[in-house]
C-alpha cells in the first residue's frame, strides 16, 4: 500500500513569543524616547497654562455663586498670582498683600493657611515659568468679576478685556486673551525662535 503524504499548507503568522518580544521592545523604547520628544520646560508650562486658566475661571463662577466680587491680582515680579474678595468700596484701591481678603483655596492641603495664592517660584512643578505680561483693562495687572460674573475695571465700567502672557525659561510662551465684559478665555501658543537661543 502506498501511502500518500499530503503536506499541510504552511501558515505565515507570529507566535506568541515573538509578539511578546516586540511588544517588549516597543515599550522600552516608548518609555525612552516619550520623554526626549516632550520636555519637561514644556510640560510645566502647558500645566502652568492650565492651572491659570482653571483659576480665572474658578474666580469668575466663585463671584457669581456668592453674588460678590473677585480679583485675580498678579504679582508684579511675575513669580504668580492671588485671588481676593472684594468690596464695590475697594475695587480702585491698591493691592497690599498683608491686608488683602484670600479666599480659601478649596484645594488646599489640610493645615494649610488655605490663601487662594499660586507661586511658580515655590512651587517645583513650575521650575522656569513666570507670568511675563499682564494687560488687562488697559494697562492693569488683575482681573476682577463683579456678582453676575463679567469682568469690571477698577472704576466698576464693564472690562475692555486684554492679555495675560507666561513663559518658560527656554522662552516658548502662551498668551491668554480675556475677552470684553464676559471674560471668556481663549489661549494661542507661541513658540521661541531656536535661532534666539531660546
Amino acid at each position: 500500500m502506498t501511502s500518500i503524504r499530503r503536506s499541510r499548507p504552511s501558515r505565515a503568522a507570529y507566535t506568541l513569543v515573538e509578539m511578546l518580544i516586540v511588544i517588549g521592545i516597543l515599550g522600552i523604547a516608548g518609555a525612552l524616547l516619550v520623554p526626549q520628544i516632550v520636555s519637561r520646560d514644556d510640560l510645566a508650562l502647558q500645566a502652568a497654562a492650565r492651572l491659570l486658566i482653571a483659576d480665572l475661571s474658578f474666580a469668575q463662577s466663585d463671584a457669581l455663586a456668592h453674588q460678590e466680587y473677585r480679583r485675580v491680582h498678579f504679582y508684579d515680579d511675575g513669580s504668580g498670582y492671588c485671588i481676593v474678595r472684594l468690596t464695590q468700596a475697594e475695587l480702585d484701591d491698591d493691592f497690599d498683600p498683608d491686608t488683602a481678603d484670600y479666599i480659601d483655596d478649596p484645594l488646599a492641603v489640610a493645615g494649610a493657611l488655605g490663601r487662594y495664592v499660586v507661586r511658580y517660584t515655590t512651587d517645583t512643578r513650575f521650575e522656569g515659568i513666570s507670568i511675563t505680561d499682564v494687560d488687562l483693562d488697559d494697562g492693569a495687572r488683575f482681573a476682577t468679576y463683579d456678582e453676575l460674573g463679567g469682568t469690571i475695571d477698577e472704576a466698576g465700567d464693564p472690562g475692555v478685556g486684554g492679555t495675560i502672557t507666561i513663559t518658560s525659561d527656554v522662552g516658548d510662551s502662551f498668551v491668554i486673551t480675556v475677552s470684553a465684559f464676559t471674560g471668556r478665555l481663549t489661549i494661542a501658543r507661541l513658540v521661541a525662535d531656536e535661532d534666539e537661543g531660546g
